[in-house]
Protein backbone atom coordinates (compact mmCIF):
# COMPACT_ATOMS: atom_id res chain seq x y z
CA UNK A 1 0.00 0.00 0.00
CA UNK A 2 1.22 3.46 -0.88
CA UNK A 3 0.21 7.08 -0.40
CA UNK A 4 1.19 9.81 -2.86
CA UNK A 5 1.75 13.26 -1.38
CA UNK A 6 1.71 16.21 -3.78
CA UNK A 7 3.45 19.20 -2.22
CA UNK A 8 2.20 22.49 -3.63
CA UNK A 9 4.66 24.64 -1.69
CA UNK A 10 7.62 26.18 -3.53
CA UNK A 11 9.68 25.53 -0.39
CA UNK A 12 10.82 21.87 -0.20
CA UNK A 13 11.55 22.32 3.51
CA UNK A 14 8.53 24.45 4.40
CA UNK A 15 5.39 24.00 6.47
CA UNK A 16 3.71 21.56 4.10
CA UNK A 17 6.81 19.39 3.96
CA UNK A 18 6.82 19.30 7.76
CA UNK A 19 3.16 18.28 7.84
CA UNK A 20 3.86 15.61 5.23
CA UNK A 21 6.78 14.28 7.31
CA UNK A 22 4.46 13.94 10.30
CA UNK A 23 1.85 12.11 8.20
CA UNK A 24 4.51 9.92 6.57
CA UNK A 25 5.79 8.78 9.96
CA UNK A 26 2.30 7.76 11.07
CA UNK A 27 1.73 5.93 7.80
CA UNK A 28 5.08 4.17 8.13
CA UNK A 29 4.16 3.07 11.64
CA UNK A 30 1.05 1.51 10.09
CA UNK A 31 3.15 -0.25 7.46
CA UNK A 32 2.19 2.04 4.58
CA UNK A 33 4.75 3.55 2.22
CA UNK A 34 4.53 7.18 1.15
CA UNK A 35 6.13 9.26 -1.58
CA UNK A 36 6.31 13.04 -1.60
CA UNK A 37 6.30 14.78 -4.99
CA UNK A 38 7.39 18.41 -5.14
CA UNK A 39 5.04 20.40 -7.34
CA UNK A 40 5.09 23.99 -6.08
CA UNK A 41 8.62 24.74 -7.29
CA UNK A 42 8.02 23.43 -10.82
CA UNK A 43 6.93 25.28 -13.95
CA UNK A 44 3.40 23.89 -14.42
CA UNK A 45 1.11 25.60 -16.91
CA UNK A 46 -2.66 25.44 -16.65
CA UNK A 47 -5.08 23.37 -18.72
CA UNK A 48 -5.99 24.92 -22.09
CA UNK A 49 -9.03 22.65 -22.63
CA UNK A 50 -7.66 21.34 -25.94
CA UNK A 51 -9.10 17.86 -25.36
CA UNK A 52 -6.05 16.11 -26.79
CA UNK A 53 -5.70 14.00 -23.65
CA UNK A 54 -8.81 12.08 -24.72
CA UNK A 55 -6.97 11.09 -27.91
CA UNK A 56 -3.49 10.61 -26.46
CA UNK A 57 -4.29 9.14 -23.04
CA UNK A 58 -2.01 11.77 -21.50
CA UNK A 59 -1.68 15.54 -21.33
CA UNK A 60 -0.41 17.25 -24.46
CA UNK A 61 2.13 19.15 -22.30
CA UNK A 62 4.76 16.58 -21.38
CA UNK A 63 5.92 17.65 -17.94
CA UNK A 64 5.54 16.52 -14.31
CA UNK A 65 1.84 15.82 -14.87
CA UNK A 66 2.56 12.94 -17.26
CA UNK A 67 5.37 11.66 -15.06
CA UNK A 68 3.02 11.43 -12.10
CA UNK A 69 0.00 9.96 -13.90
CA UNK A 70 1.25 6.33 -13.72
CA UNK A 71 1.90 6.76 -9.99
CA UNK A 72 -1.85 7.18 -9.42
CA UNK A 73 -2.41 3.56 -10.39
CA UNK A 74 -0.11 2.15 -7.71
CA UNK A 75 -1.32 4.46 -4.94
CA UNK A 76 -4.22 3.67 -2.63
CA UNK A 77 -4.25 7.14 -1.12
CA UNK A 78 -3.50 10.70 -2.24
CA UNK A 79 -2.72 13.74 -0.08
CA UNK A 80 -2.60 17.22 -1.61
CA UNK A 81 -0.83 19.93 0.35
CA UNK A 82 -0.61 23.67 -0.21
CA UNK A 83 0.20 26.89 1.59
CA UNK A 84 -2.46 29.60 1.51
CA UNK A 85 -1.95 32.32 -1.11
CA UNK A 86 -4.48 35.16 -0.92
CA UNK A 87 -7.06 32.88 0.67
CA UNK A 88 -6.54 30.14 -1.93
CA UNK A 89 -4.20 27.22 -2.66
CA UNK A 90 -1.01 27.92 -4.57
CA UNK A 91 -1.86 28.34 -8.27
CA UNK A 92 0.80 25.82 -9.29
CA UNK A 93 -0.77 22.94 -7.37
CA UNK A 94 -4.20 23.81 -8.79
CA UNK A 95 -2.87 23.77 -12.36
CA UNK A 96 -1.10 20.49 -11.67
CA UNK A 97 -4.08 18.73 -10.10
CA UNK A 98 -6.55 19.98 -12.70
CA UNK A 99 -4.42 18.67 -15.56
CA UNK A 100 -3.46 15.46 -13.77
CA UNK A 101 -6.98 14.42 -12.81
CA UNK A 102 -8.47 15.49 -16.15
CA UNK A 103 -5.90 13.81 -18.41
CA UNK A 104 -5.27 10.63 -16.42
CA UNK A 105 -6.97 7.41 -17.50
CA UNK A 106 -6.50 5.78 -14.07
CA UNK A 107 -9.70 4.73 -12.29
CA UNK A 108 -9.50 6.62 -8.99
CA UNK A 109 -12.73 5.28 -7.50
CA UNK A 110 -12.33 4.06 -3.91
CA UNK A 111 -8.80 5.37 -3.62
CA UNK A 112 -8.84 7.66 -0.57
CA UNK A 113 -7.95 11.34 -0.59
CA UNK A 114 -7.12 14.12 1.84
CA UNK A 115 -5.74 17.64 1.74
CA UNK A 116 -3.54 19.57 4.15
CA UNK A 117 -3.09 23.34 4.09
CA UNK A 118 -0.78 25.67 5.95
CA UNK A 119 -1.24 29.32 6.72
CA UNK A 120 0.33 31.98 8.85
CA UNK A 121 -3.02 33.26 10.02
CA UNK A 122 -6.11 32.90 7.75
CA UNK A 123 -7.52 31.55 4.50
CA UNK A 124 -7.10 27.92 5.47
CA UNK A 125 -10.74 26.82 5.32
CA UNK A 126 -11.32 28.10 1.78
CA UNK A 127 -8.09 26.51 0.56
CA UNK A 128 -8.94 23.23 2.28
CA UNK A 129 -12.36 23.09 0.59
CA UNK A 130 -10.85 23.95 -2.78
CA UNK A 131 -8.39 21.05 -2.69
CA UNK A 132 -11.03 18.59 -1.48
CA UNK A 133 -13.04 19.19 -4.66
CA UNK A 134 -10.75 16.85 -6.58
CA UNK A 135 -11.84 13.79 -4.63
CA UNK A 136 -15.62 13.63 -4.79
CA UNK A 137 -15.82 14.10 -8.55
CA UNK A 138 -13.49 11.11 -8.99
CA UNK A 139 -15.33 8.74 -6.64
CA UNK A 140 -12.68 9.04 -3.93
CA UNK A 141 -13.73 8.88 -0.25
CA UNK A 142 -12.33 11.83 1.69
CA UNK A 143 -10.43 10.92 4.85
CA UNK A 144 -11.62 12.68 8.03
CA UNK A 145 -9.62 13.75 11.05
CA UNK A 146 -10.39 15.46 14.35
CA UNK A 147 -10.35 18.95 12.84
CA UNK A 148 -9.87 20.50 9.42
CA UNK A 149 -6.45 19.52 8.16
CA UNK A 150 -4.47 22.70 8.57
CA UNK A 151 -1.29 23.71 10.34
CA UNK A 152 -0.36 27.23 11.35
CA UNK A 153 3.01 28.89 11.16
CA UNK A 154 5.39 30.98 9.11
CA UNK A 155 8.36 28.60 9.25
CA UNK A 156 8.66 24.83 9.24
CA UNK A 157 9.59 24.84 12.93
CA UNK A 158 6.42 26.78 13.73
CA UNK A 159 4.37 23.80 12.64
CA UNK A 160 5.66 21.67 15.51
CA UNK A 161 4.54 24.39 17.93
CA UNK A 162 1.00 24.05 16.58
CA UNK A 163 0.23 21.05 18.76
CA UNK A 164 -3.38 20.75 17.67
CA UNK A 165 -2.38 20.95 14.01
CA UNK A 166 0.21 18.19 14.51
CA UNK A 167 -2.38 16.08 16.28
CA UNK A 168 -4.85 16.64 13.44
CA UNK A 169 -2.31 15.50 10.83
CA UNK A 170 -1.43 12.41 12.87
CA UNK A 171 -5.08 11.44 13.25
CA UNK A 172 -5.60 12.05 9.54
CA UNK A 173 -2.78 9.64 8.65
CA UNK A 174 -4.08 6.99 11.04
CA UNK A 175 -7.58 7.27 9.59
CA UNK A 176 -6.16 7.08 6.07
CA UNK A 177 -4.30 3.86 6.91
CA UNK A 178 -7.49 2.37 8.35
CA UNK A 179 -9.61 3.34 5.35
CA UNK A 180 -7.07 2.02 2.86
CA UNK A 181 -6.97 -1.32 4.65
CA UNK A 182 -10.76 -1.46 5.03
CA UNK A 183 -11.30 -0.76 1.33
CA UNK A 184 -8.65 -3.32 0.37
CA UNK A 185 -10.44 -5.92 2.50
CA UNK A 186 -13.78 -4.98 0.96
CA UNK A 187 -12.39 -5.36 -2.56
CA UNK A 188 -11.56 -8.99 -1.73
CA UNK A 189 -15.22 -9.82 -1.25
CA UNK A 190 -17.12 -7.05 -3.04
CA UNK A 191 -16.80 -5.44 -6.44
CA UNK A 192 -16.41 -1.70 -6.78
CA UNK A 193 -19.88 -0.29 -7.59
CA UNK A 194 -20.57 -0.13 -11.30
CA UNK A 195 -20.36 3.40 -12.62
CA UNK A 196 -23.39 4.60 -14.56
CA UNK A 197 -22.84 6.14 -17.95
CA UNK A 198 -21.62 9.70 -17.52
CA UNK A 199 -24.19 12.23 -18.69
CA UNK A 200 -23.02 15.68 -19.74
CA UNK A 201 -25.57 18.45 -19.35
CA UNK A 202 -25.35 22.21 -19.34
CA UNK A 203 -28.73 22.99 -17.67
CA UNK A 204 -29.97 25.01 -20.63
CA UNK A 205 -32.52 22.33 -21.58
Amino acid sequence: MKVLMFNGSPNPKGCISTAFDIAAQELADAGIESEQVMVGNKDIRGCIACGRCRELGRCVFDDLVNKCAPKLDEAGGIIIGSPVYYGNPNGTILSFMQRLFYSSTVDLRMKVGASIVSCRRGGNSASFESLNQFFGINGMPTVPSTYWNDVHGFTADDVYADEEGVQTVRNLARNMAFMMRAIADARATHEVPEKNKVLFTNFIR
